[in-house]
């Protein structure tokens, strides 16, 4: 268009350059135009990393205990080394089995762990409490039996490493009478005091065994290698490893497979074992523990095959029978050869 405020020769000028350049263009063959060269795509922006899950571990000692709390922790760090950044652990020693275990507990929930590990029997209920009011996180309690719908339970066999303890002890013993220091009396622990006992017992079937309470978590000689803190007294350790569990457990709180059950791991599944076995045990003893080790496994051999007797001549399981589990979680009763009577807190 052409402006109405050009002077007239200006404006002739303007329109014949404008005819100039119309018919320059309309003599000149018109070509389709070209194809825009195409443009590299813009490379997509990497998904943003997902954050890694949170867990958290309440221990009942401290994790220089050189037992329980020492091998849970041992465990939380291989977890660590086999996820890398997918998680994040915390943990809290020194956790009383009291009201300041739902405190811990909850604090943990509140502080961000989509999953927690309570590593004690007296966590039970504090942690069921806390479950109920975080239902997006993952609580697993170590010992206990009750459970929630994101609340789940899991043990080891520790009977299989008392038993283990108990038939080195018989070979080595010259009195014949053993001696346990108990912790708290709960199926648990006597459930491993009669395992030492039928242990040592096929070793020689008088041996007694002399039990000392002292309503504590705290003893040495289990959970861990001590062979390093008294090598000439020292003949074995019987171990729990926790990592093959930890490692199972939040491998499916990742993959979300994770859902409630009752876990209870031994041998078979490489959670428990004894080893740092003495140069002082004979070759034949130690053959002897391979040899269970191996019926453990495969499912051949059970520490608790009848026929089983209480200390009271009773029959607790027949000739050739094998317990089941709903059994062995229940014991409540000394064996033959175990000396005094089941506390009963009366």
């Amino acid at each position: 268009m052409i402006s109405r405020n050009l002077s007239p020769s200006l404006r002739w000028a303007t329109v014949a350059a404008a005819t100039s350049v119309f018919l320059i263009a309309c003599g000149k063959k018109e070509e389709p135009p070209k194809p825009a060269a195409p443009t590299a795509a813009a490379p997509a922006a990497p998904a943003p990393a997902a954050a890694p899950l949170k867990i958290a571990f309440a221990y009942v000692g401290p994790v220089g205990d050189a037992g329980w709390t020492f091998a849970h922790d041992k465990a939380r760090k291989a977890v660590e080394a086999e996820f890398g950044a997918r998680v994040q652990t915390v943990m809290a020693e020194n956790v009383p089995e009291s009201a300041d275990a739902e405190r811990v507990i909850r604090q943990f929930a509140t502080d961000g762990a989509k999953m927690v590990f309570g590593t004690t029997f007296g966590y039970m209920d504090p942690m069921l409490k806390v479950a109920a009011d975080f239902k997006d996180v993952k609580f697993e309690h170590a010992t206990g039996f009750k459970a929630a719908d994101n609340m789940r339970t899991y043990d080891s066999r520790t009977y299989e490493g008392a038993y283990m303890a108990g038939v080195i002890a018989g070979k080595m013993t010259q009195s014949g009478t053993l001696g346990v220091v108990g912790s708290i009396p709960i199926p648990e622990v006597i459930r491993n005091i009669n395992s030492f006992t039928m242990g040592a017992q096929t070793q020689n079937p008088n041996i007694k065994t002399k039990v000392v309470w002292i309503g504590k978590w705290f003893a040495f000689g289990w959970d861990s290698d001590m062979s390093h803190l008294a090598k000439d007294a020292h003949l074995g350790s019987a171990i729990i490893d926790w990592a093959p569990y930890y490692k199972s457990a939040v491998k499916a709180a990742l993959d979300g497979s994770w859902k409630t059950h009752q876990v209870w791991w031994g041998v078979k599944e490489g959670a428990i074992d004894m080893v740092g076995l003495s140069d002082k045990v004979p070759a034949d003893t130690k053959a002897q523990i391979d040899k269970i080790k191996v019926g453990l496994k495969d499912g051949s051999f059970h520490p608790w095959k009848g026929p089983v007797v209480d200390q009271d001549g009773k029959t607790m399981v027949e000739k050739d029978q094998t317990p089941d589990d709903k059994f062995m979680l229940g014991i409540n009763f000394y064996v033959k050869g175990v000396e005094g009577k089941v506390p009963t807190g009366k």
